[in-house]
């Protein structure tokens, strides 16, 4: 109740004495890493001012464009864009070579602000850090206060990413531009964006209309965690190209790269409705009312399913310029396989043989996984895998997604591949947040605190420094077996995205539990200004 008590005092303070508001950098999350008030001057911004921007780079214009949105819709304040104008009295954008490409530095004096950043991406991260040192408010400020002085970060991470389910349960474009603001309003830079499931197809392929013509319906949905009772509700939806390529653009503007998941060869139940002769079996099959991994996956000794894959994958290539795809790997039961005569028939024709520390079945989906790969590269593009690719072997070029825990990123750093840590232990945000289960919406069963993920440290102490080279971020995951509504994704994510983004930006000497949760306070008026629900009870009271 502690957390709960403080946040309802913080919300009764008033951020705004009058028309007037005082920043604060030291309140920011993430926190900069260095923050250098002088004690002495100040800047106040008033109607009138300017962003002062180079007029011939698109993408400082843009950001300009966006200080000057987010100011009018943050607190009213309304400034002129003035390309290559005067600086008096403004902010002036800018870049600077000295600084890290993602990294920024703002500096403030009597006579205005500078946000420089290494690159465009650097400076949309300082006006981030600008605004949310303005204290969240409903109401209108004429003017806000900044003390003088030097504030500069530049991320730990080049990968900072989140993940969206929206096969379990639909959400529209909407939603996923919300989803995407959140991001950047926490510094984040990749999304991953789960399209095809068991439950469901996602995403158009012009090639294949029955993916989504078919495969994106289901008439049901199992009650709770009984996988013989339904509820009867239908559950549909999908995104066009044209809505893909939408949100893809609305991400890139904010700096932040769409990477998109095609799950195979397991959670792939939809596709096989749609195209049983894809499975051993031959089916029938259906779309899954239930959760939980289906012994029927794509078949590895069929040539057609190699055919739809390439077409499916050419399809997505155009729609994400992202040059990494992920292609899952993750739950895939080979019983299927031990059955299948042309399954079998790979095995012998690529001989592939049963070893002390492999079966010949995983040894299969290595190849099905590489074949798959080696195609996307005609592509220029890489690939990422959940960490069950490693066994049987995968392709040295194959990044990998550690999400049984962190044994799966340091085994394949060893290897020498390069490794995202997503923890389901630390990283899963459809676990609950508080242990008080009874009280809270159904989730998945693990108990995933904030203070828990806060603590999570991707650099194993036991990695050599060449290991470590390796891990090139952290992102956490959102699955939607049991969130249905956009509020309620919200409500799963946050704060602890809030938590997420320090793991994610700040060195372990820079964390600090207790001033997190200090500033944790006036954060989260940030999210009730801008309508996100979020769980109020989040700070448990240790760790597992």
């Amino acid at each position: 109740m502690r957390f709960l008590t403080m946040i309802l005092a913080a919300v009764a303070m008033c951020s705004c004495a009058g028309n007037h508001a005082e920043a604060d950098f030291g309140k920011v999350i993430p926190l900069p890493e260095r923050i250098e008030m002088t004690g002495e001057g100040e800047f106040t911004l008033r109607r009138g001012a300017s962003v002062v921007f180079d007029g011939g780079n698109q993408d400082m214009a843009r950001n300009a464009g966006f200080l000057r949105d987010y100011l009018k819709s943050d607190i009213g304040l309304e400034l002129r864009l003035r390309p290559d104008g005067n600086r008096d009295n403004s902010i002036v954008l800018e870049q600077d070579t000295l600084i890290a490409e993602e990294g920024y530095r703002i500096d403030v004096c009597e006579n205005g602000i500078v946000i420089a950043g290494g690159s465009p991406k650097g400076v949309f991260y300082g006006i981030q850090t600008l605004r949310k040192a303005v204290p969240a408010q409903d109401g209108k400020c004429s003017e806000v206060t900044f003390p003088c002085g030097k504030v500069a970060a530049s991320p730990r991470f080049a990968y900072r990413g989140m993940h969206s389910d929206v096969v379990r349960h639909w959400f529209p474009e909407d939603y996923m531009k919300k989803y995407i603001d959140l991001m950047a309003f926490h510094g984040m830079n990749i999304l991953h964006w789960h399209l095809s499931d068991d439950q469901g197809w996602r995403i158009e392929i012009k090639r294949f209309p029955e993916l989504t013509e078919i495969g994106s319906y289901r008439d049901g949905t199992m009650v709770g965690r009984d996988t013989s009772v339904f509820d009867g509700v239908p559950v549909s939806g999908y995104f066009t190209q044209d809505e893909i390529r939408e949100v893809v653009k609305y991400a890139a503007d904010r700096y932040i790269t769409v990477i998109p998941e095609i799950d195979i060869p397991g959670h792939m139940m939809a596709a096989l409705h749609c195209f049983p002769q894809l499975g051993c079996t031959g089916g029938p099959y259906e779309v899954s009312k239930i959760w939980g991994v289906m012994p029927d996956i794509l078949c590895a000794g069929n040539e057609d399913t190699f055919t739809f894959l390439e077409g499916v994958f050419s399809e997505i290539c155009e729609m994400f310029p992202s040059g990494y795809i992920h292609i899952g790997g993750d739950e895939a039961p080979r019983v299927r396989w031990e059955a299948c005569p042309k399954c079998q028939a790979r095995i012998k024709a690529e001989g592939l043989r049963d070893d002390a520390s492999s079966s010949a079945e995983a040894k299969l989906q290595s190849y099905f996984m590489t074949r798959v790969e080696e195609f996307l590269k005609t592509k220029g593009r890489r690939v990422i895998g959940w960490d069950e690719i490693l066994e049987g072997g995968v392709s040295q070029s194959a990044t990998i997604m550690s999400w049984r825990g962190v044994d799966g990123g340091l085994e394949a750093a060893r290897r020498g591949h390069d490794v995202i840590m997503t923890p389901c232990q630390y990283m899963y945000f459809d676990y609950y947040q508080t242990d008080d289960f009874e009280n809270e919406p159904m989730a998945m069963t693990g108990y995933v605190p904030l203070e828990k993920v806060y603590s999570f440290e991707p650099m194993l102490p036991e990695m050599t420094a060449e290991e470590r080279s390796h891990i090139l971020g952290v992102q956490a995951n959102l699955w939607a077996e049991y969130i249905s509504t956009p509020e309620h994704a919200f409500y799963m994510a946050l704060p602890r995205m809030a938590a997420l983004s320090e793991v994610q930006w700040l060195r372990p000497e820079h964390k600090d539990w207790n001033s997190f949760e200090e500033r944790l306070q006036s954060f989260v008026k940030f999210y009730d200004r801008d309508g996100y629900r979020y769980h109020p009870l989040a700070a448990a009271s240790g760790q597992e």
